[in-house]
């Protein structure tokens, strides 16, 4: 299935039924009154957040939702049937804008909902009108026109940590390791060319979702590559995970494929430089002793805590995975008790020390 996290679609509500105009006309009652009904309300366009979906392809397809207006008022004092509403569940992360930019709405909580378009209200029959003075109405209102226009929908997906490397790093290779996840995965850079997220599962039963993007390149925040349009999808995430290619496969050292991510993170702006991140140094089972040392030396005085892993043998995994889920733990607390989003700086987990664990 193709991955869809932006779309423009054309929304536009029923309207409401006409009221209507109408006497009571039973044998033996001289003078029936009015007895309009009501006209029935427009159907309503509405989202629903759902993990069930995780991409607007749905949407995509469609590119219009049109829902019926309600019926017309009888005699009788019948009352049209209202349209039927259109609810469509759209990826928990969705934002819905308008036509100028402007959000309307952020769909990032489970089984949320908004109206995107509100159908019409129906008239109201003659019988209401009806008064002491006015005993024979014989108008009744129009139905109101339900709302349109065109409504703009990105998806920026929630997870709670993302994966973030250069082409090669093993992103793929760990996220199959660590979780429930299956993507490509080749010995060329690209095999990821679409967002992918996956299910960590801990001991205790509880666990964390990561986000894996494709891999950047020098100048991918100005559109260069395939990450400048997938980086969105990581500014929600408590936890970056920087991952470095510890074997330097593609010929770049160590410091310049760590200096390569910074550049991107900061030319994207501050919602993903000032996240708390991890450096992870992959594919360690393919280094002597004194390689591994070597680059140890160079990220002594870091101010990010280094892990040392291999995402095939699983080497240094495990400590590497409590460590991220005590600080998704600490960031849920947080923004429950704040009410806030994942976006806070590396301050909130005191990240003081350069330590290395293996």
């Amino acid at each position: 299935m193709r991955f869809i996290d932006e779309v423009k679609i054309e929304v536009r509500a029923g309207n409401g039924g006409k009221g209507a105009t109408s006497f009571r006309r039973e044998k033996y009652v001289p003078k029936g009154g009015p007895d309009g009904g009501d006209g029935g309300r427009g159907g309503h366009v509405m989202f629903v957040a759902s993990r069930n979906k995780n991409t607007l392809q749905e949407l995509y397809l469609r590119k219009r939702l049109i829902a019926r207006n309600g019926e017309s008022g009888k005699g009788s004092d019948c009352h049209g049937k209202n349209g039927e509403d259109i609810v469509v569940e759209v990826p928990v992360g969705t934002i819905v804008k308008d036509e100028d930019g402007h959000t309307l709405v952020d769909l990032s909580v489970e089984g949320g909902s908004y109206y995107v378009a509100r159908g019409g209200e129906g008239g109201m029959g003659n019988a209401r009108f009806a008064t002491s003075t006015n005993r024979a109405p014989r108008y009744a209102q129009p139905g109101l026109e339900g709302e349109q226009g065109i409504r703009f929908l990105e998806l920026k997906l929630m997870a709670d940590v993302g994966l973030v490397g250069l082409p090669n790093a093993g992103k793929s290779t760990l996220l199959a390791h660590i979780s429930n996840a299956r993507p490509k995965i080749a010995d060329y850079p690209f095999t990821t060319i679409k967002p992918m997220l996956g299910q960590v599962f801990m001991d205790d039963g509880d666990g964390f979702v990561v986000a894996d993007i494709p891999g950047l390149i020098e100048g991918a925040h100005e559109g260069k590559g395939l990450g400048h349009r997938f980086l969105k999808h990581i500014e929600r995430t408590a936890v970056l995970l920087h991952l470095v290619d510890a074997a330097c496969e593609d010929g770049k050292a160590v410091p310049e494929q760590i200096e390569e991510i910074n550049g991107e993170l900061v030319g994207y702006g501050e919602t993903l430089l000032e996240k708390p991140r991890l450096l992870v140094f992959n594919k360690c089972d393919a280094l002597m002793d004194s390689e591994r040392e070597a680059i140890e030396a160079q990220v002594a005085d870091s101010p990010y805590k280094v892990f040392f892993v291999s995402a095939v043998t699983g080497e240094g995994i495990k400590p590497l995975l409590w460590h991220i889920y005590e600080k998704v733990i600490a960031m849920r607390k947080l923004a429950a008790e704040n009410a806030l989003p994942y976006d806070f700086g590396d301050d909130v987990f005191g990240d003081g020390d350069d330590s290395i664990q293996g």
